[in-house]
């Protein structure tokens, strides 16, 4: 069955770095457009970053020039290189796939920026 598994997530000071990770299996990864969304207390889950099987990639406003999405198809992780964080970032993030007419989810991986 496709499963997702991220990690990486801490408890940081405004301006840390931080690389989020998803471990993905059950599908052939390297033909899928992968995505990163995040949820906040109260708050919808919102996309964050999506990269294509081409490596095109795309970024929600908030965090253009600040994230980078990766993949790496050979070991099929997904990667989120978070830079000059900032306290609106803190969430829960998740890596989302869609396949064959669903939606899969990891668990999530909380972030918290705080000074």
């Amino acid at each position: 069955q496709v499963r997702l598994v991220e990690s990486g997530g801490a408890m940081v000071q405004p301006g840390d770095t931080l690389r989020l990770s998803c471990v993905v299996s059950g599908i052939n990864f390297r033909l899928y457009p992968m995505n990163w969304y995040r949820q906040s207390p109260g708050k919808l889950r919102e996309w964050v970053a999506g990269i294509s099987s081409d490596l095109r990639t795309n970024y929600t406003d908030s965090v253009k020039d600040r994230f980078t999405i990766s993949r790496d198809n050979v070991r099929t992780r997904l990667y989120l290189q978070m830079n000059s964080l900032r306290p609106d970032d803190t969430a829960v993030y998740y890596c989302n796939v869609y396949h064959r007419g669903n939606q899969y989810w990891g668990q999530g991986t909380q972030v918290t920026v705080s000074s």
